[in-house]
């Protein structure tokens, strides 16, 4: 299914995620959140990745080689780690205030990583090994046709990893409610109930371009540990591989 003339970009939600753009790189700011599920997000990434390609992943170059876009790269949180494990990454974003703050700070940490303030759908049809939708599909026009043009980027032999928040009434509760204003980890306004995915919807997006889900987990926030991890429970966030079905 060929997408790659309609754009799936939200002007507003560019709008939204740009004006945040000086306080991506803050682990104490607006931001906080995304610093605290990152390692668990990298972990996430890098294990699929080494499972995938057979590689070892207690090497600290264990992802050399590997093509991989970063889709709504923002200012670079996932973009610096990834390219540090020896992965050569492509990190998109509609923001050009994102991508500049990530440009400068890739220059202030010493890497080289090709920032590109554009959309996947104006992309030309490069292939990666690895294709990543963080946080992005719950802010996308319409998920079909970003997921459409998202296989379109991946090599025949390779993965797609999407996390996203589930259209429940839990995840109305605790993503919204819990984390916009009661316990105000993000600006009001950040997610709209109305576009979050389910799993479901997610599969059969997979399907239509020959995909299948090969792993998924739910993430979890311990207050105890103060750390998110993985689980069973997909209620409310949860993370997604999806490869070529056989």
């Amino acid at each position: 299914m060929n997408t790659a003339n309609a754009s799936t970009v939200d002007p507003a939600e560019v709008a939204k995620f740009s004006k945040l753009s000086e306080t991506w790189w803050d682990p104490n700011g607006k931001m906080k959140p995304l610093h605290a599920i990152n390692p668990l997000r990298l972990s996430y990434i890098r294990d699929a990745a080494c499972r995938k390609f057979d590689r070892d992943p207690k090497k600290l170059d264990c992802l050399s080689g590997l093509r991989m876009l970063d889709i709504g790269c923002g200012a670079g949180l996932l973009c610096e780690p990834l390219t540090r494990l020896g992965a050569q990454i492509v990190g998109v974003d509609p923001s050009a205030t994102n991508i500049e703050v990530a440009k400068l700070h890739a220059s202030k940490s010493g890497l080289t990583i090709d920032y590109r303030c554009t959309t996947i759908e104006e992309m030309s049809d490069d292939k990666f090994d690895i294709v990543l939708a963080m946080e992005v599909v719950e802010h996308v026009v319409s998920v079909g046709a970003f997921l459409d043009r998202c296989a379109g980027l991946m090599k025949p032999d390779g993965l797609m990893l999407v996390s996203t928040i589930n259209r429940t009434w839990k995840g109305f509760a605790l993503a919204i409610v819990g984390a916009e204003y009661v316990l105000r980890w993000l600006p009001r306004g950040t997610h709209e109930w109305d576009k979050f995915v389910t799993p479901k919807e997610l599969e059969q997006y997979f399907s239509r371009n020959k995909l299948e889900i090969t792993e998924q987990s739910g993430v979890i926030y311990n207050p105890l540990a103060d750390k998110w991890l993985l689980s069973s429970d997909m209620d409310v966030n949860y993370m997604v591989i999806a490869e070529a079905a056989i």
